[in-house]
């Protein structure tokens, strides 16, 4: 039972974070860390559970990136400028994490998904910057539809360093602070920066996790568990965000993250009292 239910977790969280380019990690931790006595017998500290997801993110956010690409909407050069500062900050993250002390990794994190709960829900009514951007880019999908859409070098070097610095921390893809910066800042049409921040994940995650396994903190009887489901989710979150606009279980994942951020919060005061 304890196996069927973690990859029906790695299957659920790769399915949600696929559908709007969060990578899972954002509830593999917080469960795992909750839940951790319950699905294995024992509790997993507040650093294993982010080396955990970090290295099956590395599985979700392949498979994810396949599929977008079969279907030509990851836009692998700009994916590539983001990474120059997303791979060594999640790096700087990871390392960062065991240094936390549990209360206070809890606390962090939840404060955190509350407010990513926030951005999800407050992104629908907010509007795109209409700055043009120095670098234009011009990519045409795999229907034939043409998009255009720009950045900055300096604006997008910064946004990749603080997603890869919450990345490796929180062992999260850090896709739900970067799908809408990207939407809002830079007008990428929504479906594509999903797919590209999944592959700026896959890469990030490599190196992210490549720290937490040098550290000690992954693990490997637990990744074989999640990662099964993860490749399924992946992919298959993938197919549907491309079919639906998901608003549905966009709301699902909005109510789950506050409730996830709200215990999280509460068992990070408990350890101050």
């Amino acid at each position: 039972m304890e196996w069927f239910l973690l990859v029906l977790l790695g299957l659920v969280a790769a399915m949600f974070g696929s559908i709007v380019g969060l990578g899972g990690g954002i509830i593999i931790v917080p469960v795992l860390m909750l839940l951790g006595s319950v699905l294995t017998g024992d509790t997993i500290g507040h650093a294993e559970a982010v080396g955990i997801s970090l290295t099956v993110l590395v599985v979700t956010a392949l498979a994810s990136t396949m599929s977008y690409a079969k279907r030509n909407i990851v836009d692998f050069r700009s994916g590539g400028l983001f990474f120059i500062t997303s791979g060594p900050a999640a790096v700087l993250g990871s390392a960062l994490t065991g240094l936390l002390p549990a209360g206070v990794f809890q606390l962090l994190f939840g404060v955190f998904m509350l407010l990513m709960a926030s951005l999800l829900i407050a992104r629908d009514y907010m509007k795109p910057f209409t700055k043009k951007w120095p670098i234009v880019r011009t990519v045409k999908d795999a229907s034939g539809q043409v998009h255009t859409y720009s950045y900055g070098i300096i604006p997008a070097l910064a946004i990749g360093f603080g997603v890869g610095l919450i990345s490796g921390l929180f062992g999260i893809g850090g896709g739900s602070l970067f799908v809408p910066l990207m939407v809002l800042l830079f007008r990428f049409p929504a479906h594509m920066a999903t797919a590209t921040s999944m592959f700026v994940i896959f890469l990030s995650s490599i190196l992210g996790s490549g720290m937490h396994a040098v550290l000690g903190d992954t693990n490997w009887l637990l990744v074989l568990a999640l990662v099964p489901g993860a490749w399924i989710g992946g992919k298959l979150g993938a197919a549907i965000a491309v079919r639906m606009s998901g608003k549905g279980l966009l709301w699902l994942l909005r109510v789950t993250l506050l409730l996830l951020a709200g215990q999280l919060i509460v068992e990070g005061l408990r350890s101050f009292w």
